[in-house]
């Protein structure tokens, strides 16, 4: 092995003799967590100090719980000696310099990341996010809108979100769980979607009505459209000449295509009506016919 040489330790040793001003941003190791401070490996002929109470502005945050010996930190130098030696730092100061710059990078980047609600406000929750407080709408807490009354049940709850909004100048942050919500529901109905047959008869409920047709509820969150032309054998001039709203319906199911369902009631219209109150469609699951868009379901694992 051969011998070590300055050389090896030149980086070291630049560092070591670097100057430091208060001011500067420095990354350092976490080599002892005490209940008061922190205290780091700079890489310095001294060690830097973090006081508790510059650590965090999350009042959630617990110097034992979050910091752990082996971290990297970065921390503002606010004295280059605090008295014994030691270059005082401050983590908090830090974080209103990098936090914003990585917050904007984490909503440019339409990145999802994980916050954990720490107070209910008026309109909505409020979560830390890089160290800065950051604000969730009730309308973005949730794929539907939540009552100010239901706010409060979503403290201590940890929830997926996004950055949309990074205000440095006003201290702004706003953040959204919706979008995570819709990509995970969608995904969700894809699959549930995937597991359905052209061919199946099954009940469901107007959801709306268009000038082109009717959307047509199928439960779990899936709705397939009823082209005017397919709800029934006369030609009428609008959907509601023989549909309302919330009215229950029997549907078959015609085409799937990319992820969306057609639906007929006219094709049942031809079928002879013994047919369609006995009409099933043969599955090998089980060996067992069904007609039940549930059922369909259920043995798909949703």
């Amino acid at each position: 092995m051969p011998e070590e040489t300055m050389n090896d330790f030149k980086d070291e040793i630049d560092r070591s003799f670097r100057k430091i001003k208060e001011g500067d941003i420095l990354e350092g190791t976490v080599i002892d967590v005490k209940d008061t401070e922190v205290v780091l490996d700079l890489k310095y002929y001294t060690q830097g100090i973090i006081k508790a109470e510059d650590l965090s502005d999350d009042p959630k945050f617990s110097i034992h719980r979050d910091i752990a010996v082996g971290d990297e930190i970065s921390a503002t130098v606010v004295s280059t000696d605090d008295g014994k030696g030691n270059i005082l730092l401050s983590k908090k100061e830090a974080n209103q310099v990098l936090a914003w710059d990585k917050l904007k990078e984490l909503m440019d980047n339409e990145t999802y990341v994980d916050v954990k609600v720490s107070e209910a406000v008026k309109a909505g929750c409020v979560a830390f996010l890089e160290g800065i407080r950051g604000f969730i709408p009730a309308s973005k807490l949730d794929l539907n809108y939540v009552e100010e009354a239901d706010i409060p049940n979503f403290v201590g709850k940890t929830l997926k979100v996004k950055v949309i909004n990074v205000d440095r100048d006003n201290n702004k942050l706003v953040l959204s769980a919706r979008e995570f919500l819709r990509e995970e529901a969608d995904k969700k109905r894809a699959e549930m979607i995937s597991n359905v047959q052209v061919g199946l008869v099954t009940e469901g409920v107007v959801e709306s009505i268009q000038n082109y047709g009717a959307f047509v509820n199928l439960g779990n969150g899936m709705t397939g459209l009823v082209h005017i032309s397919q709800i029934c054998n006369q030609r009428i001039a609008h959907p509601s000449a023989v549909l309302k709203v919330g009215q229950k319906v029997k549907v078959k199911v015609t085409q799937i295509k990319d992820g969306k369902l057609s639906l007929s009631m006219k094709a049942l219209e031809e079928i002879a009506a013994t047919e369609i109150t006995e009409e099933k469609i043969e599955f090998e699951s089980d060996g067992e016919a069904t007609t039940s868009l549930a059922d369909i379901l259920k043995k798909a694992g949703f």
